[in-house]
């Protein structure tokens, strides 16, 4: 059962929860998380989610992915993020860089939180690899995304499959 622990920049604890792992492919690392999964936000509980999820981990991009079950109003929501680190097989980690990327189940697809970057750019004293490493993906996500390149198009169902 591997815990998804997302920090912030200066180390602080974001979301974090307790998922299952489900397998890997060319894509990266799958977990999978039932509706009724306890998710905590920094210490905090905020509740159960939902709706059933699976978790993309690319090995080596600087994003993850999280892909809902209907009827979750948001098909698919990317967080960028450092590449994922596994601890070792019970914990995957990575630091949450604000800026998201989400497509609605209605096909709408936005780029999220670029206040926020902005301001913890400053905040946290991003240095100047780290902001561009964020945009590009940004950027990157937005075009897969909205392009339905996969893992963004069909080949996440496989996975959430697992979990429904």
């Amino acid at each position: 059962m591997p815990k998804v622990v997302y920090r912030k920049f200066d180390g602080s604890l974001h979301w974090n929860y307790e998922t299952r792992l489900l397998g890997e492919d060319d894509h990266g690392i799958w977990v999978g998380a039932d509706s009724g999964t306890v998710v905590h936000r920094g210490p905090r509980r905020t509740g159960p989610v939902e709706a059933p999820h699976v978790l993309l981990f690319p090995r080596q991009a600087w994003w993850t992915a999280c892909f809902n079950a209907a009827p979750h109003r948001t098909e698919i929501y990317c967080d960028i993020t450092t590449v994922p680190h596994w601890v070792d097989e019970t914990e995957v980690t990575m630091i949450d860089l604000d800026l998201d990327v989400r497509r609605r189940r209605t096909g709408a697809i936005e780029l999220l939180d670029e206040d926020e970057f902005a301001a913890h750019q400053v905040k946290y004293s991003y240095p100047a690899d780290v902001i561009a490493e964020a945009q590009a993906s940004a950027d990157w996500l937005f075009g897969a995304v909205t392009q339905r390149i996969e893992p963004f198009g069909q080949k996440y169902l496989e996975w959430l499959e697992l979990v429904q």
